[in-house]
């Protein structure tokens, strides 16, 4: 084996290790015994909610995938309100969703937007859909 062209100057050479921030904020070296934290694998999405609605009722639940959007389309010849609402006990108790206070997730048009970023595994959303008349069709997914 050929000798390293390199030649340190002392007669030491500084180690290199990657290192990352640990829970305290202090650098702790990446080793076997502690080992590059990485995120998991992304879930697969779940099955959409997705069906016709001719009368007044709620649907669901709908499990969405922590930390990736839920879209939401409504269509078809329909007048009312189509209202987004969350359980985090199994569906017991359902409470509307709201923004800074202020009610979100109510909407009484066609629409095919993104509604919801959910931060909590194991919460449910259900649509508690009031019709007036007509025919709605809704699928809400990930």
């Amino acid at each position: 084996m050929p000798p390293s062209p390199l030649v340190t100057p002392a007669g030491y050479v500084p180690p290199f290790a990657l290192a990352f921030a640990n829970a305290a904020g202090e650098s702790d070296i990446v080793s076997a015994a502690n080992p590059l934290p990485v995120a998991s694998a992304p879930q697969a999405a779940p099955a959409p909610l997705a069906g016709t609605a001719n009368l007044t009722g709620t649907v669901g639940p709908f499990l969405p995938v922590p930390g990736r959007p839920v879209m939401l389309s409504l269509s078809g010849t329909w007048s009312g309100q189509v209202q987004i609402l969350r359980s985090t006990d199994g569906g017991t108790v359902k409470l509307p969703l709201t923004a800074l206070g202020q009610p979100y997730g109510s909407y009484t048009a066609n629409l095919c937007e993104p509604v919801w970023d959910e931060g909590e595994a194991g919460a449910a959303l259900y649509l508690q859909i009031t019709l007036a008349s007509g025919s709605l069709a809704y699928r809400m997914g990930q």
